[in-house]
Formats: C-alpha cells, sequence, structure tokens
C-alpha cells in the first residue's frame, strides 16, 4: 500500500490548532491532529450540500450564496454546476494555507473553480461576513468544523449559536435558506434551529451520494 506523505502544514487562527495536508497516490486529507477533517475520496455529503440548496433556489434572479469554508471545493462546485451564469458565490475560508493548497497541490480537484467569474474569495471568518450583512444572501451554506459543535476552533460554536442563527437571519433574503452540514445528528441544534424562528428541515445524506458511506446530516433551514 502507498504511504501518506505529509505536504504542508497549517496554523488555525485564534488557537486553532494545526491542520495537516496529505496526499496517498491521488487521494488527499485534510486532518487535524489524528482526526480526518475530510478526504478526497468521499464527496458525496458536501455536494449535496449545494445541490440540495441550489434546487430550493431555482427562479430566483442572481442569486448570492455565501459558502462558509473552501475545504477541497466539494461544495463550491456542485454549486457552480447548479447554479446560472448571473449568480454570485462568496466563499470564507479562515485559513489562507487552505485556499494555497487549492491553487497548488489540490488544483487538480479544484479545476477551473477558483478562476470562475462567480466566485469570490475572502481569506476571512465566514462570521465576520455574516455579522456585517442585511438581506444580502439568497443562501448560506455552513460546512465549518465538523457540524454545529466546534471541534478545531472553540469559535466556531459562535456561528452556531442562537446570536449566530439569528445574524444568519438578518443576513439572508426573505425566503432565504440557512443550510448546515455536520457528520451526524444534533437533535440541540435542530430546536436552536426552530427557537430561532428558522423552519427546518433534517435531510441524511450518505457520506459518498450513491455509493454509501456514513450517514451525515444537513440542516435546510428557511428564513
Amino acid at each position: 500500500m502507498i504511504p501518506w506523505k505529509h505536504l504542508d502544514t497549517a496554523t488555525v487562527p485564534d488557537g486553532g490548532g494545526e491542520l495537516r495536508l496529505m496526499q496517498r497516490g491521488s487521494d488527499f486529507s485534510i486532518r487535524a491532529g489524528t482526526k480526518e477533517l475530510m478526504t478526497s475520496r468521499l464527496t458525496g455529503s458536501e455536494e449535496a450540500l449545494a445541490t440540495i440548496t441550489c434546487l430550493r433556489l431555482r427562479g430566483r434572479t442572481k442569486p448570492h450564496i455565501l459558502i462558509g469554508g473552501l475545504g477541497m471545493g466539494f461544495t463550491l462546485r456542485a454549486a457552480l454546476a447548479s447554479l446560472g451564469a448571473d449568480a454570485q458565490v462568496s466563499v470564507a475560508e479562515l485559513v489562507p494555507a487552505v485556499v494555497a493548497w487549492a491553487r497548488g497541490p489540490m488544483a487538480p480537484i479544484f479545476g477551473a473553480s477558483l478562476d470562475d467569474p462567480r466566485v469570490i474569495i475572502h481569506e476571512t471568518d465566514v462570521s465576520r461576513l455574516i455579522r456585517s450583512a442585511r438581506s444580502v444572501y439568497d443562501a448560506i451554506l455552513l460546512d465549518v468544523d465538523n457540524g454545529p459543535e466546534g471541534l478545531t476552533r472553540a469559535d466556531n460554536d459562535r456561528i452556531y449559536d442562537t446570536e449566530g442563527l439569528g445574524a444568519a437571519r438578518t443576513a439572508l433574503r426573505p425566503g432565504g435558506i440557512l443550510a448546515v452540514w455536520s457528520s451526524g445528528p444534533d437533535s440541540r441544534f435542530t430546536k436552536r434551529l426552530r427557537s430561532t424562528g428558522y423552519e427546518v428541515n433534517e435531510v441524511a445524506v450518505r457520506a459518498n451520494g450513491k455509493q454509501g458511506g456514513s450517514r451525515h446530516m444537513i440542516w435546510i433551514a428557511t428564513n
């Protein structure tokens, strides 16, 4: 078996520890300590985050979508494939090295997505964009950390607490969608969404789409 090769290490701002980019053959893995945060082998649920949301946005003129977390770009590429030429896709990525990896060793995975004229990359915390916006976005897609409970960075909890969810409602246009990816279910988060005023649907998806894999959770919360 081909061994994993350590390509690079990045520091997560504000005491979030380190991320390591690993490669084995054509496969990539981003890890925090011994925890694998994402892998190029499993793409289905991250793609579903975009496709499920964009399906509900059909008919909107010039939709503006905010994606929190670039990762390996699965959500971004699925959104671009689902949206028309009049769309705008803003991507917030906290760790600058992740963007550099996307343009460097992982460029074959990303293709031309980062250079798509519809895309704007912001090297910042997604919560800053959310909290500064008023009725700007038709959808906010969050694939930050491992879900609503911060794993790599305690400050991520602020995105998913009551105040953060309220800020997202303010940033959304009427009828807009907050879509949240998680590695598993969280009944407390579902209740928190509803108590903040969202209409909530929970969608269980497979990690690798039709090919199966672990069950992940996507919340579709309508403003």
